[in-house]
């Protein structure tokens, strides 16, 4: 395809560019890209009369991201502020992977008809993970404006059910946090629950604290408990409910450790201590080589003596 086949892939690159999911027009660090594109990238790689309309189609695809049907799973016009950095990292990534390539002319248009079509995909993702269980109170930025507010997002505020098992004599933890609980506003207190069978419920704690945390649980201890956790509006943002079975106590084996002498070592010990081991009339001693040498000199000089006065006595 030649320079006659420009304005084709110009116009096939607005035909494929209908309303996305997204608002990452919002970023001013995607506007200032866009900018750069404009005045630096294109006068090199683009002929001078598709400069305007191609950078008219790119920019009016980003902003044609804010006009979608508002669908509760996927999509509610809103975002916070962490999908919005993700999607433009994503989206600033693969335009500077473009420019890098220094790709011209009807390449250059290609590739970049082909990342938009990537990063709706990867906006929508985004977007749809953001639309999670629980009440929300938090700064969120909106497509339609780019204006920063405080909006609650009303969801369902069953977050589901845990099942917990601990040893009889162990620690029973209930976490009740879930990970969009700290950067939300408009959050009160932590209760728990005990829930008997009657349906009937009993407050075992309240306070900021996330966690249950009960010492040396016993068979009792079992049953069904619940978590709530308040806001400022009418209803809780999170309701977790702890199914706990108390398992029988642990078998440990006990271990004399190696630093740790028996009763029988210690008896012992204090035998060799305090009452030294002193050789009694009745045991032997085995003579030491000194006087062992001596009485046999002494011996063999008395046997001189005798030899000596018997051969005087019989001269």
């Amino acid at each position: 395809m030649g320079p006659r086949g420009l304005p084709l892939l110009v116009a096939t690159l607005a035909g494929c560019l209908f309303p996305a999911r997204g608002c990452v027009i919002c970023d001013p660090k995607v506007r200032e890209a866009l900018n750069s594109l404009e005045m630096d990238y294109l006068p090199g790689h683009l002929e001078a009369n598709h400069h305007k309309k191609v950078m008219e189609k790119i920019k009016q695809a980003l902003e044609d991201f804010k006009d979608l049907p508002i669908d509760e799973d996927s999509y509610m016009g809103v975002v916070d502020e962490a999908t919005l950095e993700k999607s433009s990292w994503s989206l600033l990534k693969d335009m500077k992977r473009i420019t890098d390539s220094d790709a011209k002319g009807e390449l250059f248009v290609k590739e970049m008809l082909w990342m938009l079509h990537l990063a709706k995909n990867t906006f929508a993702s985004y977007a749809a993970q953001f639309q999670k269980e629980g009440l929300m109170l938090q700064p969120l930025i909106w497509c339609s404006t780019c204006q920063k507010q405080v909006h609650a997002c009303r969801k369902s505020k069953n977050c589901g059910e845990r099942e917990v098992k601990v040893h009889h004599m162990e620690d029973m933890i209930l976490d009740c946090e879930l990970n969009w609980h700290k950067i939300s506003q408009g959050l009160t207190d932590y209760s728990f629950y005990r829930v008997w069978k009657n349906n009937s419920e009993t407050l075992v704690s309240k306070g900021k604290e996330p966690i249950l945390t009960k010492t040396m649980v016993r068979p009792k201890d079992a049953g069904t408990y619940r978590c709530e956790l308040g806001s400022i509006q009418s209803s809780p943002a999170t309701i977790i409910y702890f199914h706990v079975t108390v398992l029988p106590k642990r078998i440990q084996e006990e271990i004399p450790s190696p630093n740790t002498e028996t009763q029988d070592e210690t008896a012992l010990g204090e035998v060799a201590l305090d009452r030294p081991h002193t050789t009694t009339d009745f045991e032997p001693q085995t003579p030491k080589p000194e006087q062992l040498l001596r009485r046999r000199l002494l011996g063999v000089l008395i046997w001189g003596l005798v030899v000596l006065t018997v051969g005087v006595l019989t001269a």
